[in-house]
């Protein structure tokens, strides 16, 4: 009996131990990089430059970032008097930390981008900080 109940605890270890081995995560990653994420962005533009930050939002970014996998969720402003003219904040989603990465890359890299970059900076930057954060949604939260 004694004999049994090692081999029946001894194949539970091992059942135990193969499925934690198969449920590992792939290529290195870990839960969190593979968990959905939000990406809260503020952009202080320099003085009177916010009206061209919407305008390249509006008629290049947005896209781009659909293009690249991410999910535009929400643009806004401030609505208090110091940084209603000179800040946009948005949220994007990404299906994980690495998606994150490997979006943004793809991004920048983007040639439509740098050719809009660079016709809407022609008259000077029009950003002069660029603050982000990665959120994840709580479990109780009623958007995930």
């Amino acid at each position: 009996m004694q004999r049994r109940m090692f081999l029946i605890g001894s194949l539970a270890v091992l059942v135990g131990f193969v499925s934690g081995w198969f449920a590992r995560p792939v290529s290195g990653e870990n839960d969190e990089q593979k968990t959905m994420v939000y990406e809260l962005r503020t952009y202080t533009t320099n003085p009177g430059k916010l009206p061209e930050l919407h305008n390249r939002f509006r008629d290049h970014t947005i896209a781009l970032f659909k293009r690249h996998g991410m999910k535009n969720v929400i643009y806004t402003t401030p609505t208090d008097k110091k940084r209603k003219e000179n800040t946009l904040v948005y949220l994007v989603a990404h299906k994980s930390r690495t998606a994150a990465d490997a979006s943004w890359k793809a991004f920048v890299s983007d040639p439509e981008w740098k050719k809009a970059y660079a016709a809407s900076i022609e008259d000077g930057k029009l950003v002069k900080k660029i603050t982000r954060q990665y959120l994840k949604p709580t479990k109780y939260s009623p958007m995930k």
